[in-house]
């Protein structure tokens, strides 16, 4: 087994245990609200894209929030991380990964570990990391396009250890790269390595990166009945990787660690590997993947997909040994790569394969019907024009230039009753929870954040984190929400 150790291997503190799993980084008001916390994670601390800060009602309509800092960044998918003072962003410049930990007020580099990677994108994409790190108060670990997984100190950069996937295990030609971000279980680091025969998910131990478990391959999938009524037969030669990160979910009473992968939905026991149930989801069509993460909803799972498969609702048996249809539907929702978000018993998100179909939609989580959908602008396009010198969308109405109108296959982020839209094109937007109709409270673009804006919003301290393939853009999102409420105070009082 090729895994590198390096250095002293010290145990978490107390709090570094807890922000495995057990609490959120959240500071707390003196009512015991969350006015600021941590996202030390993909997706945030719930792993849900949703942020618990109070005091933050997004609303642009008089303006965009104030840019605090950027950094000029190197190429890569993955979103920022951050914890305490400490931001970590993993980029590649050249032929070098680099994880780099910034400050959070400036976006000062504190110190970079970095590495050769030779990965090319086999679509043209851009060939950069496409996963979160995922923080400890004293563990960086990153996984790289290529399969580097490491583990660095947070404090200064130097090397715990490292383990290259490709040469400890069986990997298959993927489609581009490894995509899914690590999930932090305790003393464990669960990576959807997408080995063969049954290396598909991996439990290492986090102080030493020694392998715990091993499972999900031809042991859950061969013989495995599929929609067309045939029994699948494994050939050895599959994709296992996943570009869905998995998430860990109490359901009566049981810990499931839930991982979506090529060939469907796999729930383990997150301590030993040992399989709970499966559910084939895949699509029809060879190129394709599973990337949005499940969602769990007591004792219900939500999965959705692009590439013709749509969405399904799943229940979990009372004894978790076993799953059954409540309902599917290959129209309603079709996430990309965007994670939907569920919010009172209905589930916001990015439907669609490609940009010119995509549609922000919300489907009642009931029956899934689609309740409201929307692309982002239902003007008159004939209002509008290029400029030819600089690429961007003119009003001719107003001679200004405004955000491109259409989402394309978007991200959100909720806070609170608002959600951040980062469209496709770089489009932000605030609209409103509403189970209704679409509503927006402003929109604007950052000549930073251009095509294509692929990492969802990050919310963290009162401030929003943007990333593209060039920049590390902060917003200040709490200065915003006073100056709003002081004029609209000024405004009531008048």
């Amino acid at each position: 087994m090729s895994v590198q150790l390096s250095g002293s291997v010290l145990l978490p503190s107390l709090r570094g245990l807890l922000l495995t799993g057990l609490l959120t980084g959240a500071l707390c008001c003196g009512t015991g609200s969350v006015c600021g916390e941590d996202w030390p994670w993909f997706l945030g601390p719930r792993h849900t894209g949703e942020s618990g800060e109070t005091g933050i009602v997004p609303d642009w309509t008089a303006g965009p929030p104030p840019v605090l800092w950027k950094q000029a960044i190197g190429t890569g998918y993955s979103a920022p991380s951050l914890l305490g003072d400490r931001l970590v962003v993993h980029h590649r410049q050249g032929k070098q990964e680099i994880i780099s930990c910034r400050r959070r007020s400036s976006g000062e580099e504190i110190w970079q570990y970095t590495y050769e990677s030779a990965f090319e994108d086999p679509y043209g994409y851009n060939n950069g990391p496409r996963c979160s790190p995922v923080l400890t108060e004293r563990f960086c670990f990153t996984l790289g396009a290529e399969g580097m997984l490491c583990c660095v100190s947070l404090q200064d950069g130097s090397l715990v250890w490292k383990n290259d996937l490709r040469a400890t295990f069986q990997l298959p030609e993927w489609f581009f790269g490894m995509g899914c971000s690590p999930l932090l279980d305790g003393d464990r680091l669960i990576v959807l390595v997408g080995g063969q025969p049954n290396s598909g998910v991996v439990a290492f131990d986090t102080a030493t990166g020694r392998v715990l478990w091993e499972a999900v391959g031809k042991q859950t999938w061969d013989g495995t009945e599929t929609p067309e009524g045939n029994r699948y037969v494994w050939t050895g030669e599959e994709m296992v990787v996943s570009y869905s990160s998995p998430i860990i979910a109490e359901i009566h009473g049981r810990r499931h660690l839930l991982c979506l992968v090529r060939q469907g939905l796999v729930s383990l026991d997150p301590a030993t590997g040992a399989t709970n149930f499966h559910w084939w989801f895949r699509s029809r069509v060879h190129e394709s993947v599973n990337a949005a993460r499940p969602i769990v909803m007591g004792d219900q799972i939500f999965l959705s997909a692009a590439y013709q498969v749509g969405s399904v609702l799943l229940k979990v048996g009372s004894d978790g040994r076993a799953v059954s249809e409540v309902w599917s539907d290959r129209s309603n929702l079709l996430a990309h790569w965007s994670t939907p978000i569920h919010v009172d018993g209905f589930v916001y998100g990015f439907s669609g394969r490609h940009e010119n179909e995509g549609e922000l939609r919300c489907v009642r989580l009931q029956d899934g019907a689609v309740q409201w959908s929307t692309s982002g602008f239902d003007g008159d396009l004939t209002n509008l024009r290029v400029n030819r010198a600089n690429g961007k969308v003119v009003d001719s109405e107003t001679g200004k230039e405004i955000p491109y109108p259409f989402f394309g296959r978007g991200s959100l982020t909720r806070v609170g009753d608002r959600f951040i839209v980062l469209g496709e094109r770089g489009t932000l937007a605030v609209v409103d929870v509403n189970r209704e109709r679409f509503v927006e409270r402003g929109r604007f673009s950052l000549d930073e954040i251009g095509n294509p804006a692929w990492v969802a919003p990050v919310v963290s301290d009162g401030r929003l984190y943007l990333r593209s393939e060039n920049w590390l853009v902060c917003l200040d999102l709490q200065s915003a929400a006073k100056g709003q409420n002081a004029a609209a105070g000024k405004g009531a009082g008048d």
